[in-house]
Formats: structure tokens, sequence, C-alpha cells
């Protein structure tokens, strides 16, 4: 039986849903939680910054969901300079192959 070079590292692998929902999720409340800092600013602090902390609030919810919806920000894995260049397989075209069960 061969062995397979065309494994995928445990680095390269994507986040699973559930941490990425999580971490969603944190980064949306805190940033709905400084909104919430800014409404109670707008009550407490004088002058102009009273309007900062107003148009602060009111834009923080688009914020909120772009850093929410933002992409996975881990590196991609290191290519490593000994490993040949793997390629790629468009979706027309079909490997021929055979399962080999092991006993």
């Amino acid at each position: 039986m061969a062995k397979a070079t065309d494994a995928t590292l445990i680095t390269s692998a994507g986040r699973s849903r559930t941490l990425d929902l999580e971490e969603r999720q944190r980064r949306y409340l805190i940033t709905m939680g400084v909104r919430t800092a800014c409404f109670l600013a707008f009550l407490v602090v004088p002058g102009w910054w009273k309007i900062a902390a107003l148009a602060a609030a009111a834009l923080l919810p688009a914020f909120a969901v772009l850093f929410a919806n933002n992409a996975d920000h881990r590196p991609p894995p290191p290519v490593r300079p000994d490993e040949p260049a793997r390629p790629a397989i468009s979706g027309g075209q079909i490997v021929p192959g055979s399962v080999e069960e092991g006993k």
C-alpha cells in the first residue's frame, strides 16, 4: 500500500464552525458593549463630546457587523521549500483510482 504524500496538515485546516461562531459573537458583543458605553457617555460628557459619542454610537453597528463577519485572521501555513508544489485539480477532471480496504 502506497503512503499518501498529499495529506492535509492540521495547521492548514479551517477553524470549526463552533469556534468560528463563538469568535464572531465575541467580537460583535465587544463592539456592542463599546456602543452602549458611547450612549452612556453621551449622557455624561459636555459640549461637542456629546456629538462625537452619539456619532460613534450610530456608526458602531455597521462596524460591528463588519468585524463579526471578518474572515479567519490566522496566517496561512508556511510553505516548506523541500516540498514540491501540489497541482490543483479543476472541477471537471476525473482522477482514476481504486479504493483499497485495510484488513
